[in-house]
């Protein structure tokens, strides 16, 4: 590539986390390739102060004018709004003249405010994508990725998703080898399945005594959630008309009870393969799938990943680890697959 030059644009309060990914990422010298990134930290205010949380001060040295002859700009997400205007102007400059801008986390509001995400697609920490959707229409806003490459523009979800996004960008530049051997001294994946629609709990509304007809019908669906279970069914139980109950729930949740149903059968499936051994067969009965492969596909269709693959990522470790010889429990270090890659 030649020195390809990165200038991160950090705002008034960085995310520590944030700011450390790209730091150690791009701005750590490698033996391999010899040709790294030229890597500085701009800010539009210079000089010590508290990064996000207040507990640590952080010193940028150079001004937004090291942004001016970067070949990727990097912004990292604030939480002070307004963003600065001279911030906006620099990423607007940035693009105009051909630069790959790059939004980790939250810095697709500023990468929004700038106008460079007008009529392409983004991604940004599930929390805040209704409302990057909202507040500018004319992004596509996808929730449930890890990251998204837009040509000249990327964007990560949230937080540890800056690393999936950094090591594609170190696999877009300089091929797969040398981002698995980044992959590996970071002790990550080189590339994670699925999307951060895995990480979303789905949540039980509170609901009040004047939804109660609904409330019954929601308390029976979790007891019964291994049945083959029909609106008509619920709205019995409801005490209303298959068509007053379809309406009523959708009022009272937001959704249709067949997705609901849906939903919660996924998370039962999602909490039987991270806290039991039970089989992936066992599970698809038990959260009423029925079959691995109805399940199986539920999976891919929503959560972007298998069950198999969802228990690696998610299994909690050490109740069930098998034991040496002296009986003391062996460490579970990767599966097959991760073996094989990093």
């Amino acid at each position: 590539m030649g020195h390809h030059r990165i200038a991160l644009i950090a705002p008034r309060r960085p995310n520590l986390f944030e700011l450390g990914v790209a730091v150690e990422i791009f701005g750590s010298p490698r033996s391999e390739p010899p040709e790294w990134y030229d890597f500085t930290v701009c800010s539009a205010g210079t000089g010590p102060g508290p990064a996000e949380g207040g507990l640590v001060d952080v010193a940028i040295a150079d001004g937004l004018e090291a942004a001016e002859a970067a070949d990727t700009v990097m912004v990292l997400g604030s939480e002070v709004e307004p963003f600065e205007p001279e911030v906006l102007t620099a990423v607007r400059q940035a693009y105009e003249r051909g630069a790959r801008i790059v939004g980790l986390c939250t810095g697709a509001f500023v990468l929004a405010a700038a106008g460079v995400l007008d009529g392409r697609t983004a991604t940004t920490h599930w929390k805040h994508a209704v409302r990057l959707a909202r507040r500018h229409p004319r992004t596509r806003v996808h929730s449930d990725v890890l990251y998204v490459d837009d040509g000249q523009v990327l964007t990560s979800a949230g937080m540890s998703a800056a690393v999936d996004l950094c090591l594609h960008i170190i696999r877009e530049d300089h091929g797969v080898r040398v981002a698995r051997d980044v992959a590996r001294h970071l002790v990550m994946p080189p590339h994670r399945e699925g999307g951060q629609a895995q990480y979303i709990v789905a949540p039980v509304p509170e609901l009040s005594s004047s939804t109660a007809g609904v409330q019954r019908a929601i308390d029976y669906l979790g007891e019964h959630l291994d049945q083959d279970l029909r609106v008509d069914e619920l709205a019995a139980v409801a005490y209303m008309s298959p068509r007053n109950f379809s309406r009523r729930f959708r009022q009272v949740t937001g959704t249709t009870p067949n997705r609901w149903i849906l939903d919660q059968r996924l998370a039962r499936a999602r909490e039987l393969l991270e806290e039991t051994d039970e089989s992936i067969e066992q599970v698809a009965r038990l959260s009423g799938f029925g079959s691995p492969v109805t399940m199986r596909q539920r999976f891919a269709q929503i959560l972007h990943t298998s069950p198999s693959a969802y228990r690696r990522t998610f299994r909690t470790m050490g109740h069930s680890a098998p034991a040496g010889g002296d009986g003391t429990p062996i460490p579970e270090i990767g599966n097959r697959e991760t073996a094989r890659t990093c």
